[in-house]
């Protein structure tokens, strides 16, 4: 039997020019195909366009298991290039171990940071590599290196990275156009602190297959060969295939990983899989999986948060580049979270409960969110009340085809690429896709998301000990028919039912079960006779002033909820 080989897959993620695929290329021993900068635009400008793959293999380290084996880093190579952090965001969810590489004349930039981001969500274990030392001065170097090491670490003091390796290497002494005599820096120690840092990646054979092909060409005489890593599920040969975006199903004829042919293949391997009449042109990159395994949807409701370093509010209407699966495609958001009474319930993970009432939100809830004058009386009271979970419906421009609970990135693509800004601004999980093209008549309607509705009038006069007539809380145009019957509250106290229009302004009658209080009869009497004392001559603005300060109108509360996808607009009271 073969020795066991496990495979790692290491995301190379930095700031443009820090010297990725000079290190990728620097650690590989065997390159796949989709390696090394080979889009010719790519090679043109020296900047990595696709995500690139190359491996590594290393005698299997003890704390992975007893026996002989071997270790196997896939290098995943992610561009650096700010326009292509969609393709990054597609490759960060295959990724174990992450090397954020830091050019270490610059330190962190931008896109470092975003890199950063993006292995806070998608990754558990990190090792910084500080490239190209070859251009500090030798007799400064090392005090440098340690400089710049101490800046990291305090970089990522409050990151689930804290306290993480820090490796200073020269990739490719003397750039780009050097000789490949010229032996890398620091490399070797690299992949001994690569090593210490693997893990038993947790892998799951069982479920749907599906891939991510990165990667896709033919092979005279053979058929065309998918490349890519398998995300969830196992492979075998002779199983049917889907590629979803072309509805087309084809018999898996031949696998390899890494030039040796394999018969199964499962969650996290890097593979080839060979298949027959089918034109690589159709599909560079995208998803193949178990046939009618994958959903493609108009629309989803994810739970959500906040990427910290997003500057700005995340508005409701709003439009983002969504990242789901493989794609991106713009989407508008609508926010909302649980109802304020259960802003400190558990919420089961992953799963979206339909029986809840939730609360439509203008925007995402944070501690910035709150408007300051809110912040300054609650910091008085204690903490801001914020909800453990939110969540949001996204509806996008075009159709994604994607699997349920698969991690969504919300950016903002369009910002100016040298602002120095984080472009990313939420990440979440999908936990339901609407498939239907009419979604907004088919599902909508069950999701209940209301908006609280308050207005505010008040007490014209008094009719009798039951009964009074209040004006200002419709508009003259508005229909007071579809309000008879809800209640109200009186400042004064009293609870009471709209029973019908009054007049043609606007004016209505309500009815009061439990009678006017004596109080509350002599204020508004004391108001209406007032009024009608000052006559019908012109008040000064000093008479109005004065007759206000005296007799406090009683003033009528309305409060009701509506919710969002109510076709009838029904207004409801707890």
């Amino acid at each position: 039997m073969a020795a066991r080989v496990l495979n790692v897959n290491v995301g190379v993620l930095g700031h443009i020019d820090s010297g990725k695929t000079a290190l990728a290329r620097a650690l590989s021993t065997t390159g796949s195909t989709a390696a090394f900068d080979r889009a010719p635009q790519s090679r043109a400008r020296g900047i990595t366009l696709d995500l690139g793959f190359s491996c590594l293999r290393t005698a299997l380290p003890p704390q992975l298991g007893p026996g002989p084996g071997e270790l196997q880093f896939t290098l995943v190579d992610c561009p650096g290039h700010a326009s292509l952090i969609r393709t990054i965001i597609g490759g960060a969810q295959i990724i174990d171990l992450m090397m954020l590489v830091i050019d270490v004349t610059k330190g962190m930039q931008t896109q470092s940071a975003e890199c950063l981001v993006i292995g806070q969500i998608a990754c558990q274990k990190m090792v910084v590599v500080l490239n190209k030392i070859d251009l500090l001065p030798e007799g400064k170097r090392q005090s440098a290196i340690e400089k710049m090491t101490k800046k990291m670490q305090k970089t990522l003091e409050n990151t689930k990275f804290s306290g993480c390796p820090v490796v200073a290497v020269a990739a490719k002494p003397g750039g780009p156009e050097a000789p490949e005599s010229e032996n890398p820096l620091g490399v070797s120690e690299l992949i001994e602190v690569l090593k210490s840092q693997a893990y038993l990646p947790s892998r799951d054979p069982s479920g749907h297959f599906l891939m991510a092909v990165d990667h896709c060409f033919s092979i005279k005489g053979q058929g065309t060969v998918m490349t890519g890593t398998i995300l969830s599920g196992s492979v075998s040969l002779g199983d049917s295939v889907e590629i979803p975006a072309l509805k087309v199903t084809k018999k898996v004829k031949s696998m390899q990983m890494f030039h040796t042919p394999v018969t199964y293949a499962m969650q996290g391997d890097r593979v080839g899989v060979c298949v027959t009449q089918f034109d690589p042109k159709l599909l560079e990159r995208g998803l193949i999986c178990t046939p009618d395994s994958l959903h493609t949807i108009h629309a989803a409701i994810i739970s959500l948060k906040k990427i910290q370093y997003f500057r700005g509010a995340l508005q409701t209407k709003a439009k983002f580049h969504i990242t789901v699966g493989h794609e991106t495609v713009m989407g508008r958001v609508m926010f909302f979270s649980p109802a304020p009474a259960d802003f400190n319930e558990e919420i089961q993970e992953n799963v979206f409960d339909f029986e809840k009432d939730y609360l439509y939100q203008e925007e995402y809830l944070s501690k910035d969110s709150v408007s300051s004058e809110e912040n300054k009386e609650n910091d008085q009271a204690g903490e801001v009340q914020l909800p453990k979970q939110q969540w949001a419906l996204l509806e996008f421009e075009k159709p994604v085809t994607c699997p349920k609970l698969c991690l969504v990135i919300g950016s903002k693509l369009d910002t100016d690429i040298h602002a120095n800004t984080c472009r990313l601004a939420f990440h979440g999980v999908l936990l339901q896709g609407m498939e239907d093209k009419n979604y907004t008549e088919t599902f909508l309607p069950k999701l209940k998301v209301y908006k609280e509705k308050h207005k505010e009038g008040q007490v014209e006069r008094v009719m009798d000990d039951y009964s009074v007539i209040g004006r200002s809380l419709f508009k003259k145009e508005t229909n007071i028919q579809i309000f008879v019957g809800l209640k109200v509250k009186l400042s004064t106290g009293e609870d009471g039912i709209i029973d019908g229009g009054f007049g043609q302004s606007g004016k209505f009658k309500i009815r009061i079960p439990d009678g006017l209080k004596p109080d509350t009869k002599m204020l508004l009497t004391a108001a209406s006779k007032k009024k009608s004392k000052g006559g019908k001559g012109d008040m000064t603005k000093d008479d109005e002033s004065s007759k206000n300060d005296s007799v406090q109108p009683v003033t009528i509360s309305l409060i009701f909820k509506r919710y969002v996808f109510d076709t009838q607009k029904k207004m409801i009271q707890s």
